[in-house]
């Protein structure tokens, strides 16, 4: 085993500017052998730029990078791999209509990238069960969800053995003890004298698997303390450079008329297999019905058909009594329904598109902000102005593309064009996955705001506090059905996860 004090990677004075942003402000950063380093920091304050410059995807404009004691020049992912770091992003990188085993053996020169051999695709599976990270090798990546998809790029890091391993955001879409055994397997690594950099939102996370944790805020280091020095409190506080709340106030809101009622709904997959078995629920007016459940449960079909991205094969749909199944997106939109998507570069925005037009996506067609054949760009331009200081959406001009926005913001984008026509039923898929604390808060903020005027929220997540603190109701999906609905002021969160891996029922309420 390496000696704890020995730093595998060490970034020394690391700047690297963007044009009108100064991303890493003469960082320094190590990960020591033997250790769990978690890298913390809001949306936009530089720990993944600092980590794609790791990772070759980047290069400094001025600093040093020593990977073993020895200076390292690292220019692309092949070189970082090669010095035995890998890295597990975010915004997955893999190619959608390949299987899961070509895009773990992409890049490999000892393994066929088409058609894999049966050792590559068993050497998988062993993966997959060791891990509890369950994918099928032989899957295209464009028919899993977004959880399936952070696993299978789990699961390419490892099998590259690396030595140094960069993990962005990698337990949204795990459950608990999913979360527990991946912490597990990252002490086991660290005490084979491997080094882990572990990038989250979740200070729970951190206080529990980190052995140091290093804070970036603007760009600059606010300083590297060990969890057992320091608090939740004040991390934050170092993280946003204010006093955060980890209390969600939920005012008490009188439940209103039924919005949405699901009856009996049943829908296929993209593999054509039912992955909707019989699903009933309602939601009413002022309430939040939060569904928990593992990635790949049904989560993202509901949310498809509810929403008219996809077609049912049985049941109904109905928004305030109207049966609108099987109506187009624009149809349901019409009914007052807005929809946060659980991706939402792919789905929530053009990214090639401005801020502005973003934000008019659903409305461009509509008097005030078209004349009889063109847009009325004045009234555009007021309308964004408002959204951007009500939403604090962080954006150097209207006309910057969405796509340069950090995630925070882009999900302040979207929910302020969703949010700002009045909707009766807001459907959010993760909401704030892949946010940092501050981001999280204000965007759980913005959502109960919307349950105090009434309307109805259905929320899906895969994170259990999230649910347990926004929701009034929880039901939960195994196996593409509601193998329970309860209370959420009754709810213990280990039933919960009992339910979620279906080891247990309980009655609908």
């Amino acid at each position: 085993m390496a000696e704890r004090d020995e730093a595998i990677v060490s970034m020394r004075g690391i700047v690297k500017r963007f044009p009108g942003v100064v991303a890493n402000d003469h960082v320094d950063f190590e990960v020591r052998a033997g250790e769990v380093h978690a890298l913390l920091g809001e949306n936009g304050a530089g720990k993944t730029t600092l980590m794609n410059i790791l990772y070759g995807l980047y290069s400094p404009d001025e600093g040093e990078i020593y990977v073993r004691g020895r200076k390292a020049t690292i220019r692309s992912p092949r070189d970082a791999i090669a010095l035995g770091i890998g890295m597990v992003h975010q915004h997955f990188k893999l190619v959608y209509p390949h299987t899961v085993a070509e895009n773990i053996v992409l890049g490999l020169s000892s393994a066929k990238f088409l058609f894999p051999t049966s050792e590559v695709r068993e050497k998988i599976r062993a993966f997959s069960e060791r891990y509890g990270l369950r994918v099928d090798p032989d899957t295209r990546i464009w028919q899993l969800s977004a959880g399936e998809q952070q696993r299978v790029e789990i699961i390419k890091a490892l099998y590259r053995g690396a030595e140094v391993l960069i993990l962005d955001e990698p337990t949204t879409m795990l459950t608990p003890s999913e979360t527990e055994e991946l912490f597990a397997i990252l002490r086991r690594m660290a005490e084979e004298g491997r080094a882990v950099i572990f990038i989250t939102h979740k200070l729970d996370e951190v206080m529990t698997v980190a052995d140091r944790v290093t804070v970036l805020r603007k760009g600059k280091v606010m300083g590297t303390v060990k969890p057992a020095e320091t608090s939740k409190r004040e991390l934050a506080r170092m993280m946003v450079g204010r006093e955060v709340l980890f209390r969600l106030e939920r005012k008490p809101v009188e439940k209103g008329r039924v919005v949405l009622e699901v009856e009996d709904l049943r829908a296929l997959n993209d593999r054509g297999l039912l992955a909707l078995k019989g699903v009933s629920f309602t939601v009413r007016e002022g309430e939040i019905l939060g569904i928990a459940g593992v990635a790949g449960n049904g989560q993202r079909e509901l949310v498809e058909v509810v929403t008219g991205l996809r077609r049912a094969v049985g049941g109904k749909v109905l928004i305030l009594g109207e049966d609108v199944t099987n109506r187009s997106p624009k149809e349901i939109v019409e009914e007052g329904v807005a929809h946060i998507p659980e991706e939402r570069i792919r789905m929530g925005l053009v990214p090639d598109m401005s801020v502005a037009e973003n934000l008019i996506l659903k409305d461009y067609r509509c008097p005030p902000f078209c004349g009889r054949f063109f847009l009325n760009f004045d009234f555009i331009t007021r309308h964004a102005q408002e959204l951007i200081a009500d939403y604090e959406i962080m954006t150097p001009s209207l006309r910057t593309p969405a796509k340069l926005l950090s995630g925070g913001n882009i999900q302040r984008l979207i929910l302020a064009r969703e949010t700002s026509g009045h909707p009766r039923l807001i459907v959010a898929a993760h909401p704030t996955y892949g946010l940092d604390v501050g981001a999280t808060e204000q965007i759980r903020h913005l959502l109960l705001k919307q349950r105090e005027r009434g309307v109805a929220i259905l929320l899906v997540s895969e994170d259990l506090d999230e649910i347990m603190q926004m929701s009034d109701r929880i039901g939960v999906m195994f196996e593409g059905q509601i193998v329970g609905i309860v209370e959420a002021g009754k709810a213990d969160v280990e039933e919960i996860g009992m339910m979620m891996v279906g080891g247990k029922k309980a009655s609908k309420v």
